[in-house]
């Protein structure tokens, strides 16, 4: 007795105690089948969410590095007067410390047509700049950028190809209603052009959009001799973004129209993260049930073992041990349950591309469809801070969960409990 009462805080006994509450018995087995489902709701909880923030994770990185690689990090448009010394003003921003590429550019949108005919997104461009873009350069599946000035064709997406069934050397008619002026108005022009290129950028809008074409042809096309619509800036570190706009806007002497992607797509961006924002909080209601589920079962257990805390409270433990018993007792359920739910949702999160295709497969359906998610496959990226935030969250709910009932199997009154026992 008096050896209990001396005995250090988390002694072997206590451990030994609440590892034996949590074994099923005949007559208690309910006990542990709670406790069973509050470890499996933990596990389900923490994998859940390490899988969806990093799946949301992946799509902010895949998109952003799709929308940026093929439209650029600053756009440079002339306010007043038509565009025509475009390349007076790619030579002064190409001498603009931070800037990797300039990028001039005709950009109008138009028909493509076959037997079928498809919206696009018709885009003239110079080879040298065209095979320096990050989103097309390292993309082409079939022909190439060869000699695409001279060349006198069209390089379009692998999507509206096969929309319009075209392959490499096939005719394409592009359609503009601003054709021609005649006496009796603006005619629609329309020109045919063979696919000397088929790239595939990975981002199902795009593929389905974007039509190339030289610079000087489309200048011809579009009515705007010598003129460019748009110059495209990449950076070579994205971040610098705002200390490069303040410099270009010192360096470029003619008055311009000067925006970034982050305002071109600030909504989408903005509804992709409140939707990652949610996400968590629904996810992380997971847990907490699943720690609520861990204080019914330790109360359960708590009044089960009513006559077994009396006879260790007469035997010598102290309110503090029979306490810490309790405490372990819960906190093995989140621990084991967080670390087994971090582990699962890791393994998950690292091959969600593969789990999706064994689940198309077995359920013989398309689970993630590239018209809908915009994306050609379902992206995945693991940040460690996530994974050990929600970890910490979990453990943090998982102990609190305990203190309630562990304190009230620690006020039991031994005198009590064995009287009515």
């Amino acid at each position: 007795m008096d050896a209990m009462k001396g005995t250090r805080p988390f002694a072997p006994f206590e451990w030994m105690i609440a590892f034996r509450y949590l074994r099923a018995r005949r007559k208690t087995s309910f006990v542990s089948v709670i406790a069973l489902f509050s470890f499996l709701g933990i596990v389900l909880g923490v994998a859940t969410l390490i899988v969806v923030m990093s799946v949301m994770n992946g799509f902010h990185k895949e998109l952003l590095d799709k929308i940026v690689g093929i439209n650029g990090h600053i756009f440079l448009q002339a306010a007043d007067t038509q565009f025509t010394d475009f390349d007076e003003v790619v030579t002064q921003v190409a001498g603009v410390p931070g800037v990797k590429l300039v990028v001039p550019m005709i950009e109008s949108p138009a028909a493509a047509s076959t037997a079928n005919m498809a919206f696009a997104l018709v885009r003239g461009i110079r080879e040298a700049d065209i095979k320096q873009l990050p989103g097309i350069a390292h993309n082409v599946k079939l022909g190439t950028l060869d000699g695409f000035d001279t060349a006198g064709g069209v390089a379009i997406g692998q999507r509206l190809a096969e929309n319009l069934g075209l392959r490499i050397g096939d005719k394409v008619k592009i359609l503009i209603a601003n054709g021609a002026q005649t006496p009796f108005g603006v005619t629609p022009r329309s020109k045919v052009y063979p696919v000397t290129a088929i790239f595939q950028i990975g981002m199902a809008e795009f593929d389905n959009l974007f039509v190339y074409m030289a610079l000087p042809e489309a200048q011809g096309f579009f009515n705007k001799d010598n003129q460019a619509s748009v110059i495209e800036i990449f950076l070579r570190q994205p971040e610098d973004i705002d200390s490069v706009r303040s410099k270009i806007d010192g360096t470029v002497m003619r008055p311009m129209i000067m925006t970034d992607w982050r305002e071109r797509n600030k909504t989408f961006f903005d509804a992709l993260n409140v939707e990652r924002n949610v996400m968590f909080i629904i996810l992380m209601l997971i847990v907490l049930v699943a720690a609520l589920n861990i204080v019914s079962g330790l109360i359960m257990l708590v009044k089960d073992k009513g006559r077994d805390v009396a006879i260790l409270r007469t035997m010598g433990a102290t309110q503090g041990g029979v306490m810490r018993i309790f405490l372990i007792t819960g906190a093995s359920i989140g621990v084991a349950g967080t670390i087994a739910g971090c582990l699962l949702g890791l393994v998950v999160a690292n091959n969600v591309e593969a789990f999706r295709q064994m689940l198309n497969r077995l359920l013989n359906a398309n689970l993630f469809p590239a018209e809908l998610y915009f994306l050609s496959r379902l992206p995945s990226v693991v940040d460690p801070s996530e994974v050990f935030a929600v970890v910490v969250m979990t453990l943090t709910l998982s102990v609190l969960a305990t203190i309630y009932p562990s304190w009230r199997a620690a006020k039991l009154d031994p005198v009590e409990a064995l009287r009515y026992e």
